[in-house]
């Protein structure tokens, strides 16, 4: 059985993307046989200019990138306002399908969501689908990506306090473009005394390796829909 992460973030532009290249690329690294998986993209117009390409390209899965993503769309809008303007809005039954082709393939899958934890995938008069929800239909524990500096101490408290109350199992936080400032180190120090989840990697800007040791690193995944 495969094993899942779902990495997400405080909000929009937190280098969510970036940092999940970064981690697959470690676990090709390892040689972990790793995959991404992403249910709606928006804001490219190809598979290649995407999220998706970006990380095929810096973690050199070589992933088949029709594998990657479930639903493409050109505007750079939250999903469910592209999928309204452009049509063919997401649907749990494709979400799941592609997901489970993907964890038949690899030993881990890391699916990575869109903006920040209650972005809306899809949200009309049939169905409204936040991030949150392909969370819980995917089966999986989370990641946080956060920034490193000022402001992130709201941020993260707010977003892990939703995620605690929505039952969603957040496994740690990654702190994006720390360069180890006094402030810094003091929000990871209060990040993990007022949320009590660990601070499990730092991420200096311009990196390109993710320093985390292989043990601690399986320990975020668990089987998909355990």
């Amino acid at each position: 059985m495969s094993k899942g992460i779902f990495i997400t973030a405080t909000g929009t532009d937190m280098g969510k993307t970036y940092v999940t290249a970064l981690l697959i690329k470690k676990m090709q690294e390892l040689d972990l046989r790793t995959a991404y998986y992403k249910a709606a993209l928006s804001g490219a117009e190809s598979l290649e200019e995407s999220d998706a390409g970006y990380v095929n390209r810096i973690s050199s899965i070589k992933q088949d990138p029709k594998t990657m993503v479930s639903y493409l769309y050109k505007q750079a809008y939250s999903p469910h306002l592209a999928a309204r303007l452009e049509g063919n809005p997401p649907e749990r039954a494709r979400i799941l399908t592609d997901f489970k082709r993907v964890c038949e393939t690899y030993d881990y899958v890391v699916a990575e969501g869109s903006g920040g934890i209650v972005c809306p995938l899809r949200y009309d008069e049939k169905e409204q689908l936040l991030l949150e929800d392909v969370i819980r239909l995917l089966g999986l524990d989370a990641l946080l990506v956060a920034d490193a500096g000022l402001g992130t101490i709201n941020a993260t408290v707010l977003t892990v306090e939703y995620m605690k109350q929505k039952n969603i199992s957040l496994r740690g936080i990654i702190l994006n473009r720390y360069s180890g400032t006094v402030m810094e180190e003091d929000n990871r120090n209060l990040i993990e005394s007022l949320t009590k989840v660990p601070v499990i990697a730092v991420v200096r800007p311009g990196e390109t390796s993710l320093s985390i040791e292989e043990v601690l690193l399986k320990t975020v995944f668990s089987e998909v829909g355990t």
